[in-house]
């Protein structure tokens, strides 16, 4: 499987608590700071495709502010479920840059 790996522009890296939208060739991610760790989803609910970007965050869990679903931001899956899930993607800190990992697009 091929990967691609997007660099995140520096004045577009959350601070710890905050969030990004990134827009990648055709595709929306979101890119949280959990307490210094880096979390990248895509950013529509697997429910009905709401933002998660801008929902509630608790620690490592986004709420979809349009029906409440809760997901983890480690794993992706919905809490207390190994059924309905959100894509994952690893964020590799290289000096001062960031990097989302994913498959070619």
């Amino acid at each position: 499987m091929k990967e691609k790996r997007i660099a995140v522009p520096v004045e577009r890296v959350p601070a710890p608590g905050q969030r990004a939208l990134i827009e990648v060739e055709g595709k929306s991610l979101a890119l949280f700071n959990v307490a210094g760790q880096f979390h990248a989803i895509d950013d529509g609910c697997p429910h009905q495709g709401a933002s998660l970007c801008g929902g509630r965050l608790e620690g490592e869990v986004i709420q979809c502010a349009a029906h409440g679903l809760r997901f983890n931001l480690r794993t992706g899956y919905l809490l207390n479920s190994t059924q309905l899930k959100v894509s994952c993607y690893p964020v590799e800190q290289v000096d001062e840059q960031l990097f989302i990992v994913i498959e070619a697009l």
